[in-house]
């Protein structure tokens, strides 16, 4: 049984016209126009989406700076919470409180444990009135998932680690650190869900694998939501420019994906950059769900790629 996550955020503001630009990214669209946020969230609901993840991936410094995420970081993560938490009730769905990697998407080695920690405290406690899970995304690397560990230590609700691997070598973390690593860790920390996000779909079912036999018997689930870039550009820096997406990735070629990663152990898909509603409506009606998790094709109108 599988349990479907929502899509990419950014590119969906994107798409719907929301005020977008670098290097705010998704948390300009939260400043200026937060109903884009909702609707982009109660298109991904609509398309069976059972969990919505918070438009929070982008408040941090790296995004919009230190002086106004001291200023506003806390109420703009309250109000990331509010928006999701809103839309998931009205469709009786879950939310995960995005906790992004606090320097910067695929950057392990501008790594800073110090202030992660402050910039992570900041984000959960305007986050945590509102989520049901937390959800440590687009890690590089082992120390930022120990440090939203540790930061949650006592906190009740399930937490989700996910890491972005190198999409290029053998399936590992954009740090280099194995897959073998992040599943000993995952136990460590007895965490509910190890994930790979943000990251080729080729590259994901190896590491599913890999978690899968290192996890044992574990009680840890395993997810999946790739991205849509047509490759990772080095030479183009975060916060520089828009990747293009890639033209070979429509809803059933991402299903089919998704069903080897089921086959190979994954229970929890959905989908990163570039991957919208479309595709998670493809998910939705073409995998196995849990419970309340039922299609909803027949209710939803197709989104133009």
């Amino acid at each position: 049984m599988t349990l479907i996550l929502d899509g990419g955020m950014g590119r969906e503001l994107h798409r719907l016209g929301a005020p977008f630009r670098q290097p705010e990214w998704s948390a300009l669209a939260l400043i200026e126009a937060p109903e884009f946020v909702s609707h982009a969230h109660e298109r991904f609901a609509e398309a069976g989406a059972q969990v919505l993840t918070t438009n929070s991936y982008a408040v941090v410094p790296f995004h919009i700076g230190d002086e106004y995420f001291a200023e506003s970081g806390q109420e703009l993560a309250d109000l990331a919470g509010d928006c999701a938490r809103q839309v998931a009730d009205r469709h009786g769905l879950k939310v995960a409180g995005s906790l992004p990697p606090a320097m910067g998407s695929y950057q392990p080695e501008l790594f800073d444990a110090d202030a992660a920690r402050e910039i992570l405290s900041i984000l959960i406690k305007g986050l945590g009135p509102y989520v049901d899970i937390w959800l440590a995304e687009t890690l590089s690397c082992l120390e930022e998932a120990r440090i939203a560990g540790d930061l949650l230590a006592e906190d009740q609700r399930p937490l989700w680690l996910s890491f972005t691997l190198d999409d290029e070598g053998p399936a590992q973390l954009r740090s280099g650190e194995s897959i073998v690593a992040a599943a000993t860790l995952a136990r460590e920390l007895d965490v509910d869900a190890l994930l790979f996000n943000c990251s080729a779909p080729e590259v994901m079912d190896l590491a599913v694998r890999q978690a899968r036999e290192a996890l044992g018997g574990a009680a840890v689930q395993i997810g999946v939501y790739a991205n849509g870039f047509d490759q990772y550009e080095p030479e183009l820096p975060a916060n520089e420019g828009l990747s293009d997406m890639r033209e070979d990735l429509g809803p059933q070629r991402y299903l089919a994906f998704a069903r080897q990663w089921v086959a190979s152990g994954a229970s929890i898909i959905g989908g990163c950059c570039g991957v919208g509603p479309e595709h998670i409506s493809a998910l939705s009606a073409g995998l196995d769900l849990v419970p309340d998790g039922s299609s909803r094709e027949a209710g939803y109108e197709r989104v133009q790629a």
